[in-house]
């Protein structure tokens, strides 16, 4: 009897460890006495990283997999492409489920290990090493004294150590989110006593082109969030790597071309528009496209902030349901990307740089892509591609203006680019495209399942208990959905998800004292009684 049966795990984490485990009869599963059991059909709204991640789970798993393919319209005559796809994105030491899976599909899409730096008006404000190369301290002591700070005094470094405080009561929990999210990322630095020049050289722009808009109009959790993630866990965790090519062309693709062989179908240019559930059920039983009818046994909505927003006021089924209506609250931020051919060589010291206080409100990144991308790298001249992001001031500008404040720009950080003439130049617009986590945002965010009990949501503003962030996160909440999707259909595996790296030891009993004390302090008669 006990031959029937498989235990499956699952491995997930919040700072915090566990498994799951579910035990399925093989007989459910048609594999008993000879019988072959129709697969079950599952529909993927979306190709970025969390509608792959969950496609190439499910197809591993032996279902009838369709994925329709939206997303940001870029401009005229372009095809359509998912937020995971704005503009140039690094990947960063902690993501280790992507790491994982292009390994698993066996493609090389990554650079080496790259330097970064960042630059203000004056010039050169900080330059970043790589990290692993450098003697490891104790979180954050490494990034501090290995990072070269060309302006900024020792004292005003310092007062980075008293957010370690906030870093370590915010443990991604619901109460943790729901306590720091309505206040501004501002906010949270003056009471922690952040010297007014690391905020502007340092953190500012750091959170302009992690989060996508400027600190007095971030949420403090979401801060917290990027901080902890990629700055003050680990040392090691700020090291990036770049992509030989465009995420498309070198991961996108390929991992496509491996679910096609799977018998996964794309649909291109087909959007969903409403659903269909049974009143008995409560369960989605089919995905309307326009004049077509999808059937599905469970779906997956893995689009970002802007498609999901549209697909919500198309549809009367989603409309009903007040998760639904208020994802309507939340925002998209603006992007804005230009790929410069230039006419001569421009030395640039660093493949990655982010920029701040060029007279715009916008925070904005540019690349060597000669020392990144494939394509380039024989080029007798540069060739580079600036991103800005928060870029609602640039979306009305014609390309030609927009080329002249690039280059503007970047005479005022590199000597050489004063001298430069553009031959060549794409630039692309991504209106509301990109995730905003403002003050309050939390509350109106879904959770990977819904009142649908086949309907599941991924994507990088899904709450989930991981902790990782940006496209890693996207990624992870893919999975999971797709282990949701095994549950209720009591089919298959669920995937294993690699859970972030552990807290180093002092971090770690830090972490433990500030837990006891919150649990004394919820304790005390009085203490619902003042605003947190």
């Amino acid at each position: 009897m006990l031959s029937l049966w498989k235990v499956t795990l699952c491995y997930t984490n919040l700072r915090n460890r566990g498994f799951n485990c579910r035990a399925e009869s093989l007989e459910s599963r048609g594999l008993n006495n000879g019988q072959k059991q129709s697969k079950k059909k599952v529909l993927v709204v979306g190709s970025g990283w969390a509608g792959l991640g969950a496609t190439y789970h499910l197809c591993k798993q032996g279902f009838d997999v369709t994925v329709l393919e939206g997303g940001v319209d870029s401009g005229l005559n372009a095809e359509p492409c998912s937020p995971d796809e704005v503009g140039i994105q690094g990947f960063w030491y902690p993501y280790r489920n992507i790491f994982s899976l292009v390994d698993e599909i066996g493609i090389k899409p990554f650079t080496s290990w790259v330097r970064s730096a960042h630059y203000s008006v004056e010039g050169m404000e900080v330059e970043f090493p790589i990290f692993q190369d450098q003697p490891q301290l104790p979180s954050p002591l490494g990034v501090l004294t290995h990072t070269q700070f060309t302006r900024l005094p020792l004292l005003d470094r310092l007062t980075l150590l008293p957010l370690i405080a906030a870093a370590v009561d915010f443990d991604n929990t619901d109460a943790a989110w729901r306590n720091y999210d309505p206040i501004t990322a501002r906010e949270l630095l003056r009471q922690f006593g952040c010297s007014e020049r690391l905020y502007r050289d340092v953190i500012d722009p750091l959170l302009e082109v992690r989060l996508f808009a400027p600190a007095e109009q971030c949420s403090a959790a979401a801060t917290l969030a990027v901080l902890y993630y990629y700055v003050l866990a680990h040392q090691k965790n700020f090291d990036v790597m770049m992509c030989r090519g465009t995420v498309r062309e070198k991961i996108f693709e390929p991992w496509k071309d491996l679910l096609r062989s799977e018998g996964c179908e794309f649909r291109k240019g087909r959007a969903a528009t409403d659903f269909f559930f049974s009143e008995e059920t409560g369960c989605i039983s089919e995905v309307i496209c326009g004049n077509d009818r999808v059937k599905a046994d469970a779906v997956i909505l893995a689009v970002g902030i802007s498609s999901i927003q549209e697909i919500v006021k198309k549809s009367s089924a989603l409309c009903a349901r007040e998760e639904f209506l208020k994802v309507l609250n939340m925002v998209g931020s603006d992007a804005v990307s230009a790929k410069l051919r230039l006419d001569i060589k421009v030395t640039i010291p660093n493949a990655c740089n982010a920029c701040s206080r060029f007279g715009s409100s916008s925070a904005w990144t540019f690349f060597d892509l000669n020392a990144i991308f494939d394509e380039h790298e024989n080029d007798p001249a540069t060739t580079l591609q600036a991103d800005f992001y928060h870029a609602n001031e640039f979306l009305p500008l014609s390309d030609e203006q927009i080329v002249s404040k690039v280059m503007s720009y970047l005479s005022k950080c590199i000597v050489g680019f004063e001298n430069a003439k553009v031959i060549d130049k794409e630039i692309r617009r991504f209106p509301k495209s990109l995730t905003h986590f403002f003050p309050g945002s939390y509350k109106h965010m879904m959770r990977g399942s819904t009142s649908f009990p086949n309907l599941f949501m991924a994507g990088d503003w899904i709450i989930n208990r991981h902790g990782s962030w940006s496209q890693e996160k996207s990624f992870v909440t893919g999975l999971e959905a797709a282990n949701m999707v095994v549950d209720y259909l009591g089919e298959g595996s669920f995937a294993k998800i690699i859970p972030v790296e552990e807290d180093e030891p002092h971090i770690e009993v830090l972490c433990s004292f500030s837990r006891n004390l919150n649990e004394i302090r919820s304790q005390l008669p009085w203490s619902s009684y003042f605003l947190k």
